[in-house]
């Protein structure tokens, strides 16, 4: 496990699913910069890199990058697919600048994989702080309800057991779904009360793992696509008449991609700097992001059929025992996801690559 959260941590912290823009920060909130919308962060907080550029290349495979805080996404990606000089890259799930963590980044074929790295479970470790709920169940937001109730960890961990499984979840207001055709945070900055209402999410585990003070609890959960950790929060302060917005959020694994195999950007740099090798070596396989869904071997003969776009049925002992999702391989090769119905494969997604793609075998641990 990595580093407890501080105490005092006040990072703001958006969906666990979602980016969203800066949220304006009331005067009475915790000290964070308040940015116009739309803004990107100051100049001295932006990634920079003012080395010659690398020749862009084709490559294929997830790099795991272990995200600082204070940079987005996207500017993450910018900055791996730069360092690699990779020719298309694209990431399996936004984190907010100002949370930290697994942020699989995915190169040329490997974009075909990311709907099904998204779908996987995701961890996140993640601060409460108890006392306040803000509008936007984060450190940036206006403090709307205070409390001066704080629950014992006795009181935290009967609660928990009302979150574990599948529940009703309300999604915060300052969310990026969609009403009426305009995000909800969009609407909220204008003033307009934002209803949302009731989704089914499934949460695996949820536990407290750390009490650093009275005014803060630190929490772990394996969570189900979209989970929102700020409800979490918001939901779990009301239930203990306490109150609490997330101050600080690490995703420690999103699907296979486990936190041990994270890759810092200053040691990814590092590698550049050493050799191609390794810096190849943090590349992993594309067939990675599938361990989770059944694997189909099929012949060369079919495999071609799939590769032109045709279905295949399967019979007899070959005859696939799966429905609905499947990697499908040939000689060890990668070379479809499939839907698979009643022993008939449908190809999804071919993969275009003239090599065998090396079988998914996760690097050592660093």
């Amino acid at each position: 496990m990595t580093a407890p959260f501080a105490a005092d941590a006040a990072a703001p912290i958006l969906a666990a699913e979602a980016e969203l823009p800066p949220a304006p920060v009331a005067a009475d909130a915790t000290a964070a910069q308040t940015l116009p919308d739309g803004a990107e962060p100051p100049r001295a907080s932006r990634e920079q890199d003012n080395r010659p550029r690398a020749p862009k290349r084709d490559l294929d495979g997830w790099v795991l990058l272990d995200k600082p805080t204070g940079m987005t996404s996207t500017q993450a990606v910018a900055v791996v697919k730069r360092i690699f000089g990779a020719r298309k890259a694209g990431h399996a799930g936004t984190l907010d600048p100002l949370a930290s963590g697994c942020l699989p980044i995915a190169f040329g074929e490997a974009t075909k994989t990311v709907p099904y790295v998204m779908d996987g479970r995701k961890t996140y470790r993640f601060t409460v702080r108890f006392g306040v709920e803000t509008d936007t169940d984060d450190s940036e937001g206006k403090a709307v309800v205070t409390s001066d109730h704080r629950p014992t960890d006795a009181d935290i961990v009967a609660a928990l057991a009302a979150f574990r499984g599948e529940i009703m979840q309300v999604p915060p207001a300052y969310s990026a779904l969609k009403i009426g055709g305009e995000r909800a945070y969009d609407l909220a900055r204008e003033g307009e009360e934002v209803v949302l209402q009731p989704r089914p999410v499934t949460i695996f585990r949820i536990e407290l793992v750390e009490r650093p003070d009275a005014d803060h609890a630190v929490l772990e959960a394996e969570c189900g696509k979209g989970t929102y950790v700020r409800a979490i929060a918001r939901d779990l302060g009301r239930m203990l008449d306490a109150r609490g917005h997330v101050s600080a959020l690490r995703r420690a694994c999103v699907g296979p991609f486990l936190e041990e195999d994270l890759v810092p950007l200053d040691e990814m740099r590092e590698r550049a700097e050493t050799s191609e090798e390794a810096l190849m070596d943090a590349l992993d396989p594309v067939a990675l992001a599938l361990e989770e869904i059944p694997q189909i071997a099929v012949t060369p003969p079919d495999a071609h059929r799939l590769r032109c776009g045709q279905s295949v049925i399967l019979r007899g002992r070959d005859a696939p025992i799966v429905q609905g999702h499947a990697a499908i391989t040939c000689q060890g090769a990668l070379i479809a996801i499939g839907d698979v119905d009643a022993g008939e494969i449908f190809p999804h997604r071919v993969f275009n690559w003239g090599q065998k793609d090396k079988k998914p075998q996760r690097r050592g641990k660093r």
